[in-house]
């Protein structure tokens, strides 16, 4: 039991990263913050549940099978904002 909470938290972290450290550093060197950055800024503190945070697409074209981002690149979940639910 307990490898498979290892591995699932090791699949969370690198869906946190999204496209990577390059591309997060890129971010922030143009001043701006990532979607999950935003997002925890937005609702109150450690209140955000993400969903869906595994989904890939399934596209072939364009080279698109060989690159494969955790979650396609939208974030989406649920938090409050002053203790009042929202979704995001």
């Amino acid at each position: 039991m307990k490898d498979i909470l290892e591995r699932l938290e090791e699949r969370r972290a690198q869906a946190r990263l999204g496209g990577g450290e390059k591309r997060i550093e890129a971010q922030h060197a143009r001043g701006k913050l990532t979607a999950r950055e935003r997002i925890e800024l937005l609702l109150d503190k450690g209140s955000f549940e993400e969903f869906d945070m595994f989904v890939e697409h399934r596209s072939t074209d364009f080279g698109m099978d060989k690159v494969k981002i955790p979650g396609d690149g939208v974030v989406t979940g649920w938090g409050t904002v002053n203790g009042r639910t929202v979704f995001v």
